[in-house]
């Protein structure tokens, strides 16, 4: 047996999310359908993040054990020949013995994508949040993004439905950037609540657009109350960008 790790990018669009769901397609039912075409087994994935419906990934990070004495590069080249074209596999390589994708996993980044533009976004349509309702100031969200950062408790950015032992998490890295009509919010995290960064990115919009001052940020954190965030962003604009693991 041994253990190996996957680098995933896929267009999250028509799929239900990554984990597998009965009558629905997902990320990880096709990719299980392919890895039994190729290597004849029945794969127990891990993951690095349960990405959900509609939400896209860059660097999803997936672990396996295997009999299979395929090498890297043609389990690779085997499962991209049957993946849907809007899911890849960008790289195959060995892991240490034991290794989870999930519990392993040091930080992750995830990008929210945003169009501010007076015209809809056209090629990029699928993976923007269109906002049509004028400019946002960027400036001004990236100084509310700046409160985020750090250890903090979290439950005011978490949606109902899911059961953590803790929200508590710390942010390592906030950045709000524009390119033209496009922005983008990048946050790193050594985890993440759900719908956290899709609600970060909405409440930093109720700044962007002059609702709320930068400062209002740390009394959402205070409040401890879902109700005093912003609202949930819509998951196209979301992208799992990257994730940190130790080296050895």
């Amino acid at each position: 047996m041994s253990f190996l790790k996957l680098t995933v990018a896929y267009d999250g669009t028509g799929y239900a999310g990554w984990q597998i769901q009965p009558a629905s397609p997902t990320i990880q039912g096709a990719l299980a359908q392919a890895w039994l075409r190729i290597t004849g087994e029945e794969p127990n994935f891990s993951a690095s993040g349960r990405t959900d419906a509609g939400v896209h990934a860059e660097a999803q990070i997936v672990g396996v054990e295997t009999q299979s004495t395929l090498s890297p590069w043609r389990l690779r080249k085997g499962l991209n020949a049957v993946l849907p074209e809007d899911i890849v596999v960008r790289l195959v390589e060995p892991a240490p013995t034991g290794f989870h994708a999930t519990y392993d996993a040091l930080r992750k980044t995830y990008r929210y994508q945003l169009h501010d533009g007076p015209a809809p976004p056209l090629f990029d349509r699928r993976y923007v949040w269109w906002w049509r309702a004028g400019r946002l100031d960027d400036l001004q969200m990236g100084q509310g993004g700046e409160r985020f950062v750090g250890r903090h408790d979290f439950v005011s950015l978490q949606s109902l439905g899911s059961d953590r032992s803790t929200t508590v998490r710390t942010i390592s890295n906030l950045s709000v950037t524009r390119t033209g009509d496009r922005l983008d919010i990048t946050v790193t995290g050594d985890g993440f609540l759900y719908n956290m960064v899709r609600t970060i990115a909405g409440t930093l919009v109720e700044v962007g657009r002059g609702s709320k001052p930068p400062e209002w940020i740390a009394e959402v954190l205070a409040a401890r109350d879902r109700s005093a965030a912003g609202p949930t962003a819509p998951a196209e604009g979301l992208v799992l960008a990257s994730v940190e693991y130790q080296t050895a």
